[in-house]
């Protein structure tokens, strides 16, 4: 063999011998030492940030799901499928955080049964686990309650979308938020009061419309209160009337009727009876509401958006109400 051809044969077998193996080595026990020698690019140094070197407002990860506990009005326990986001703030200098702590941290109160007053704990070890000034959680899912048919007396499971949102502050203030959605029937007044005038006129029948309507109620529980989701629902209740129905006979359907009848609304004073009610609940600091009416008249939404003006809080810019209807 040529003194070339060796060299091309040598560089294969080194080549060769470089190549990692494609394989799990299931035998492989890791070791104090081997994993302090792992790479943590997360806490790498400022120069390797690329991009702005500039703060971020909030960094973390989104819907991250687990079964939570959480305690009804009646002090029944229920385990209920969360979508968790969690989410903290990166000063200028820092790389980035260590994602996995977001979950890790959470999963250490997996046996807690979860109230807003809970997040404090949580954002609390947010801020030390990742070294952040601000720290910000939010816990969405459904919440169910049980709920009597207007005269046939059945029962039926109505689900509720709620979210447990809380805030901490570069001076550990902490800010607790409950978002409610409720499912109601709007009658339009307007075209109530216009079929009327066609029978009382022409003795022609007409059908006044209504349409399927969410409220979203964003709520700032005062500090050291407690606010059930049963009594978010009853507020709702007693604003609009008309929630949808989950089981009905016939009766149950003639009744949801006198009830449309009984309390017909527009968009407006959707939002205007839901303030009246949030504004006398002591409980209750701050709120927002966006209302949507999915029109059966026209192909496009009635919308409208309330709040309660206080100063440093909900701002009344809401903007996805795609997501109200449904």
């Amino acid at each position: 063999m040529s003194k070339e051809s060796q060299s091309i044969h040598l560089t294969a077998e080194s080549k060769a011998a470089a190549r990692p193996e494609r394989a799990y080595d299931t035998a492989f026990v890791l070791s104090d030492d081997y994993r302090a020698s792992l790479p943590d690019m997360q806490n790498a140094s400022a120069k390797n940030i690329q991009g702005a070197n500039v703060p971020i407002l909030k960094v973390g990860i989104s819907n991250f799901r687990l079964p939570v506990k959480y305690i009804t009005e009646q002090g029944d326990t229920l385990t209920l499928e969360t979508s968790v986001t969690g989410s903290v703030s990166l000063e200028a200098n820092h790389k980035g955080i260590n994602m996995s702590r977001i979950m890790r941290v959470f999963y250490d109160f997996q046996e807690r049964i979860f109230t807003p007053d809970l997040l404090e704990e949580v954002l609390l070890q947010y801020k030390e686990k990742l070294n952040s000034r601000r720290a910000q959680l939010r816990l969405d899912f459904a919440y169910p309650i049980l709920k009597q048919s207007l005269r046939s007396g059945l029962e039926g499971w109505q689900y509720y979308n709620v979210a447990f949102e809380g805030r901490m502050d570069e001076l550990n203030r902490f800010r607790k938020y409950i978002h409610f959605d409720f499912i109601y029937s709007s009658a339009c007044p307007c075209s109530s009061e216009l079929s009327e005038h066609a029978r009382e006129q022409r003795n022609v029948y007409g059908i006044p419309h209504s349409q399927r309507s969410t409220a979203r109620v964003s709520i700032e529980v005062a500090e050291g209160a407690h606010l059930t989701i049963e009594r978010i629902q009853e507020l709702c209740l007693a604003a609009l009337h008309t929630e949808t129905q989950v089981m009905v006979k016939r009766e149950d359907e003639q009744a949801f009727a006198e009830l449309n009848g009984a309390y017909s609304k527009f968009v407006e004073d959707a939002a205007r009876l839901l303030y009246e009610q949030l504004e006398a609940e002591e409980a209750i600091v701050d709120f927002q509401v966006a209302c949507a009416h999915l029109e059966s008249l026209h192909s496009h939404d009635a919308v409208a958006v309330i709040n309660k003006g206080v100063p440093g809080g909900f701002t009344g810019h809401f903007e996805d109400f795609k997501s109200l209807i449904r």
